[in-house]
């Protein structure tokens, strides 16, 4: 059984840097009609932009831990959704080039497969192997659940198999504990947070909502295919104010 002495149980709001929110990161023509695949080469120049301006991007557990302790400066954070192979290909060296990491979220249930829940063109999902090269290249691996549905008015016995089930096979998968979740389309209720907390996480991520934005509903910042480095510089600003603001 694995353990995470980190989880936190009360709704404390977050006050960390932004999250940046990837899927997809290939030279792919084909259609993409959900506007979630970026080039690896505009990736590339996004992670240069980061580091121009002296940042680092950073797992999401590793930034809320920096947070936690004052020492989040400097760092954003970087996540990819739905575990493409692509990520291995492509965005890995590009991290890897310039000295960041991430956290991958993968579908525990698909392991192999594809993306079944999606109506846009069929992607390869990493299987066992793979998922296990990423964890070992320094990347975290958090859990997108099992079959990647609307967990928003799930019924409890759907929320338990989705999101504690998915935490139970990737830990025997990677035999270290699992930290983070996201929950699929950015969708959530206050009953999915707290099947969240239960199933043992120490965070869970949204995307651009940023009420509570309590540890279980960190917001992120989605990256668009055609963002530039005055994309990702407003984006940035945006998050600063809507903190502020909020």
């Amino acid at each position: 059984m694995f353990h995470n002495s980190a989880i936190q149980t009360g709704p404390v709001r977050v006050t960390a840097p932004p999250v940046f929110m990837y899927h997809s990161i290939s030279p792919s023509t084909q259609p993409d009609p959900h506007r979630l695949r970026v080039h690896p080469e505009r990736l590339g120049r996004h992670l240069r932009l980061l580091r121009r301006l002296g940042l680092r991007g950073v797992s999401l557990s590793e930034l809320l831990r920096a947070n936690d302790q004052g020492e989040a400066d400097g760092l954003v954070g970087l996540t990819f959704d739905d575990g493409y192979t692509d990520y291995l290909e492509y965005a890995l060296p590009v991290l890897r080039r310039y000295g960041m990491t991430s956290t991958l979220y993968v579908v525990a249930g698909h392991l192999g497969g594809s993306n079944q829940w999606d109506d846009g063109p069929r992607l390869g999902l990493m299987d066992v192997g793979q998922v296990r090269e990423v964890s070992a290249a320094g990347h975290e691996v958090g859990s997108h659940t099992m079959t990647h549905p609307h967990l928003a008015g799930a019924a409890a016995s759907t929320l338990a198999a989705e999101i504690g089930g998915s935490r139970e096979i990737l830990q025997n998968v990677l035999q270290v504990g699992v930290a983070s979740f996201c929950y699929p389309y950015g969708e959530y209720d206050g009953t999915a947070a707290d099947a969240v907390r239960t199933a043992g996480y120490d965070n869970g991520c949204v995307i651009g909502d940023y009420d509570p934005g309590d540890r279980f509903t960190v917001p992120r910042c989605y990256i668009s295919p055609g963002d530039t480095a005055a994309h990702i510089i407003a984006r940035m600003i945006r998050h600063s104010l809507r903190l502020r603001l909020r």
